[in-house]
Formats: C-alpha cells, structure tokens, sequence
C-alpha cells in the first residue's frame, strides 16, 4: 500500500459492495479483507481492497427498486 492509498470507512465500504457494515466487520475479523487502523478505534479500507473483491467475483447487490420487473 502506497502514502497515497484512499482509505475509506467501513460505512463507505459497505455501501460501495451494497452489503450490510456488519458483514464487512465479519470480514475484517476473519482477516478476509485488508484494512488499516489509523488510531484505536477507526478502521479504514484501502479502495484498492474494494477493487479486488470486485474484480474476485463478489457482485453488490442490485439496489431495491432498479431491478424489479
């Protein structure tokens, strides 16, 4: 990881895959994605940790209301 890594919250995170903050917490405490802690208590996300997952097969889910036929 690069100085100039974006990091983002577990919110953003969350929201960028359309997943739930706790399913991102889960994956943080079975060490299934990278993260940073800048201080005790904030936890950060490097964005090119969202890319890999993207790119590993997980696909956010379709928000309510653009894929209902």
């Amino acid at each position: 990881m690069s100085p100039s890594t974006k990091l983002i919250t577990i919110r953003e995170a969350a929201t960028r895959l359309g997943l739930k903050e706790s399913t991102i917490r889960k994956y943080i405490l079975k060490r299934q994605i990278a993260y940073v802690k800048p201080s005790i208590r904030a936890v950060r996300i490097p964005i090119e940790e969202l890319e890999r997952i993207l790119s590993n097969g997980l696909r956010p889910a379709i928000p309510q209301g653009e894929g209902a036929r």
